[in-house]
């Protein structure tokens, strides 16, 4: 069996007023992400893992942040065009586990929301995917509010 393994990384800044998204679900908070697309921290990472476990580069080359048909994107459209290009490839999504870095607003009452709507663009099961939520017990900028980060891990399997 032919299988491979990606890791992914993304962090956004925070500020008052802006609009807050993680997974694809909006969440209630005073503060939202700085970014070119959305902001999706969590769906940015989750591409980086699977464009780097797939040997296909990771996100920026895909979906480049100076491209202006990204401007505003709904990270949810990248990452279903992700899985696309995955399927092309001969690949199949085996497992994911993510991670996100934040002080608040917690994240409990999101976590089963993110996980479904993965599950639903990624085409997979619920439990498939694994989503935690961690503070950075308020050391340097994600301590102090300031960002959100997000790691993800994937395992892809080729499909013959």
């Amino acid at each position: 069996m032919d299988f491979r393994v990606g890791f992914g990384y993304d962090s956004h800044r925070l500020e008052t007023g802006l609009k807050f998204r993680l997974g694809g679900v909006d969440i209630e908070s005073e503060k939202g992400c700085v970014a070119h697309s959305d902001g999706d921290a969590l769906i940015h990472a989750l591409c980086d893992a699977l464009f780097g476990a797939a040997g296909l580069e990771d996100i920026g080359t895909h979906f480049p942040d100076n491209d202006l048909k990204f401007k505003g994107i709904d990270s949810t459209l990248l990452l279903a065009k992700t899985v696309d290009i995955l399927h092309e490839e001969g690949w199949g999504i085996n497992n994911i586990d993510l991670t996100i870095i934040l002080e608040r607003p917690k994240l409990a009452n999101y976590k089963p929301l993110i996980k479904n709507k993965l599950a639903e663009i990624l085409r997979i099961s619920p439990a498939a995917i694994s989503v935690k939520a961690k503070t950075n017990e308020k050391m340097g900028f994600l301590g102090r509010g300031e960002g959100v980060a997000a790691l993800a891990a994937v395992t892809l399997i080729r499909n013959h």
